[in-house]
């Protein structure tokens, strides 16, 4: 039973440090990088398609991002959705190519960027200490059933608070990546 409970915290921090990097992902750096527009989404007949599925998204150079729709009728919509995205980009078409360049990150977007990967990180850090905390609640409910002794109510905690240093100190680590890639000019 311990097992089980420490082995589902594991698998919630787990995928709270799995959606920090998602969401670090959308926070840009300098360089044009494909996974930049991940979370647009363009209307294809009827629903909201991810935009990697209607275009094929490559790096002209380190500043400009190259789209190529498949569907040459769906060049305005893709513009529209990007344009529409929270990324602050301005694509230009050309053809059935759009072109998006990324205009270079000034000291204050740097900062601003890096303070919202903190906040990212922080929010993953909590809900990293949430599970902590629910993963101790349930121990404690097994000691008081009776259903394990003391000791065992002690290694478990243990057990856990160990699991949880190792997934803010990878959230950490995460965090200083991101920040160095922000700052490298």
């Amino acid at each position: 039973m311990i097992e089980e409970i420490k082995q589902d915290a594991q698998d919630r921090m787990n995928k709270s440090v799995d959606s920090l990097s998602g969401a670090f992902a959308k926070i840009r750096t300098g360089r044009a990088h494909p996974s930049l527009l991940d979370s647009v989404k363009v209307s294809y007949y009827g629903s909201d398609t991810p935009l990697s599925q209607v275009a094929n998204i490559s790096t002209e150079d380190a500043r400009t991002l190259a789209v190529r729709v498949w569907e040459r009728q769906m060049v305005p919509d893709v513009e529209k959705a990007i344009l529409k995205s929270d990324l602050g980009l301005n694509p230009s078409t050309a053809g059935e190519v759009i072109r998006i360049p990324l205009p270079a990150l000034t000291e204050e977007t740097r900062k601003g960027y890096s303070r919202q990967a903190r906040q990212e990180a922080e929010n993953a850090k909590v809900a990293i200490r949430n599970i902590r905390r629910d993963a101790l609640a349930d121990v404690k409910e097994l000691e008081k059933e009776k259903e394990i002794s003391e000791d065992d109510e002690r290694r478990a905690q243990d057990d856990i608070q160990k699991v949880t240093d190792k997934f803010i100190a990878a959230v950490d680590a995460a965090l200083a990546t991101k920040e160095k890639d922000l700052m490298e000019v």
